[in-house]
């Protein structure tokens, strides 16, 4: 199948375990006006992709890809000989992803529809990633471990993994809470999950960044080779608060 082609093979992915899909089927439409992208979470979206160091050629995995948001920031860093393939549970989302993507001629995107959970992709697209990025969608998807565990296989050794996602903001941000947990409720997002931790567990080279008065944390590290020990990687971890 030609890039750019959404695949909706329930034999490949299994069944769609999560909520995701009929949450986001009516508001796919609007979501990226309604979602607060501009004024709160392209900064985390931004910081997170900074962080994977990605280069011309590389080869992405961007899980949860909803619309495409991710879409022009990714194909800027691989460049025209890179590769991005989003996955994401809800085809509505996904046919929005898939209109952004025949609207700006990406050939080098391909889209397939399933739960990241039970990611299974074809031969001459499973050969290992450069990255893997999740951005707000393991505080969403139900079996998000296993998500992240198949997200992980997929990677070579020493390529990288972010994970973008929320919760409540703290201190003085905490006026927002409201705010923040409107747009969590709204998106089914388990505020108390705290995904990004998988990544200062399994990773070495860690960055952790807290935008947003707490509300948004952005975790990135790199996939170990070998059989390091996660116990062994927290010393690594550099923490930022912005």
């Amino acid at each position: 199948m030609s890039s750019g082609t959404v695949r909706r093979s329930a034999a490949r992915f299994g069944r769609i375990k999560i909520s995701r899909p009929q949450r986001y089927g009516p508001g796919a439409r609007f979501y990226d006006v309604l979602s607060f992208e501009r004024p709160v979470y392209r900064a985390g979206r931004v910081r997170g992709i900074e962080l994977l160091d990605l280069k011309p050629g590389d080869r992405v995995l961007d899980l949860g890809s909803g619309t495409g948001l991710n879409f022009p920031l990714l194909l800027d860093a691989v460049g025209p000989g890179g590769q991005v393939v989003g996955v994401d549970a809800s085809a509505a989302m996904l046919a929005r992803a898939q209109r952004r993507v025949y609207r700006h001629g990406w050939s080098n995107v391909e889209l397939h529809h399933g739960d990241a959970s039970d990611l299974s992709l074809d031969p001459g697209e499973a050969a290992p990633f450069d990255a893997a990025l999740f951005t707000y969608s393991l505080s969403i998807i139900e079996s998000w471990r296993r998500a992240y565990a198949r997200a992980a296989e997929h990677l070579r050794p020493g390529g990288r993994v972010v994970v973008v996602d929320l919760t409540l903001p703290v201190g003085r941000w905490r006026v927002l809470s409201p705010l923040a947990r409107l747009a969590c409720f709204t998106g089914g997002v388990d505020t108390g999950r705290a995904p990004w931790r998988a990544v200062l567990d399994s990773t070495t080279d860690v960055t952790h960044e807290v935008l947003r008065g707490g509300h948004i944390h952005v975790a990135a590290g790199t996939a170990a080779a070998g059989d390091a020990r996660p116990d062994d990687r927290h010393g690594e971890e550099r923490s930022m608060w912005r």
